[in-house]
């Protein structure tokens, strides 16, 4: 089969030939129809997350089981499927046996430990594999497996209430996920965004109220909870002066330098920052259904394997609007 491997640090990917693996126990082939190329590939492919080179990203994949290996009863060739982040646990330790397998320190992650999407087929335990909804394309569905679980993960865990009000820091990759969903779930949302050239586009993504920056978010009346998505922290920073009290801001963007927050910023209102990953399979379950029955819709573009550079380079220097997804045309 073919794949994009990262053959070292900051190296340029390349397309490879490479055996295709069968299936262990307890995992299914699938053959991959999308695969979403996600900011946090460029965070790997600079040396920032851990892992060994050569290596094959892509932890937003998505396709067709095409063979299954011994012990699988829950998963049959022909089924439509998504793999997350989380792959597989050990199935023992604290946080395993609490239900919180994303804390495993035994983790096997796609695009980590395993090999990622950014292939023809990859091999994948079951138990990670999510069935997509009937009608949903595998160009809609890849980047929920990743930005839209994550945003609305995000969103889930600050437990907004009725009454509340939502920020979205960074329209981007997950930011404009993330003023559907909020909109989509009835708050009001307001968008904090730099570009006047994304108003529109961002209007018709639902936001009520566009904002530029901290101090207009304070003079508009502020925000209960803030979902920071972009990878400026000097932006996250400056949207806090917005947050009302007993405010929460869930980050979910990053950038390797640190969030300049001071606590004087945080006691008198008491504010709470949390980080926010993929909370949970029911979060995704969730993030699928409002995306297949047309409440969400991803924007992205598209690219066969051959081009996934061009796409690297897309999402690297921010120019995406506002997924990449590679898709393999043979189907």
């Amino acid at each position: 089969m073919q794949a994009a491997v990262v053959p070292a640090v900051k190296a340029r990917w390349e397309i490879e030939d490479v055996p295709t693996s069968d299936p262990g126990p307890n995992q299914v082939l699938i053959k991959i129809h999308a695969s979403g190329l996600c900011y946090t590939d460029v965070h790997q492919t600079n040396g920032e997350l851990p892992g060994s080179f050569p290596r094959i990203l892509g932890h937003e994949p998505v396709g067709e089981i095409v063979a299954v290996g011994p012990g699988v009863r829950s998963r049959r060739v022909g089924d439509r499927v998504g793999v997350p982040w989380v792959q597989a646990s050990c199935g023992r330790c604290e946080w395993c046996l609490r239900g919180r397998p994303m804390f495993c320190p035994n983790l096997i992650s796609t695009g980590l430990e395993a090999a990622g999407g950014h292939a023809e087929y990859m091999p994948a335990y079951v138990d990670a594999t999510m069935l997509l909804p009937d009608g949903l394309s595998y160009e809609q569905a890849a980047p929920i497996f990743c930005a839209g679980y994550t945003v609305w993960s995000g969103l889930r865990w600050a437990d907004p209430q009725p009454h509340e009000r939502v920020a979205v820091v960074g329209i981007g990759g997950l930011g404009h996920l993330a003023v559907q969903y909020a909109k989509a779930a009835g708050f009001e949302t307001v968008a904090v965004s730099h570009s006047p050239d994304k108003d529109k586009l961002v209007r018709d993504l639902g936001a009520d109220e566009i904002i530029r920056d901290g101090e207009g978010l304070v003079a508009a009346g502020g925000a209960d909870i803030i979902l920071g998505t972009s990878n400026s922290n000097d932006a996250m920073a400056d949207a806090m002066q917005g947050l009302r009290p007993d405010g929460r801001f869930v980050l979910m963007g990053f950038e390797s330098k640190p969030l300049p927050v001071s606590p004087g910023d945080l006691i008198p209102r008491r504010i709470k920052i949390a980080g926010s990953q993929q909370n949970g399979r029911e979060y995704l379950y969730e993030a699928l259904d409002y995306v297949a029955k047309g409440k969400v819709k991803v924007i992205a573009e598209t690219y066969p394997l051959r081009e996934v550079n061009r796409a690297y380079d897309r999402v690297a220097e921010g120019k995406v609007r506002f997924r990449a997804v590679i898709v393999n045309n043979d189907r």
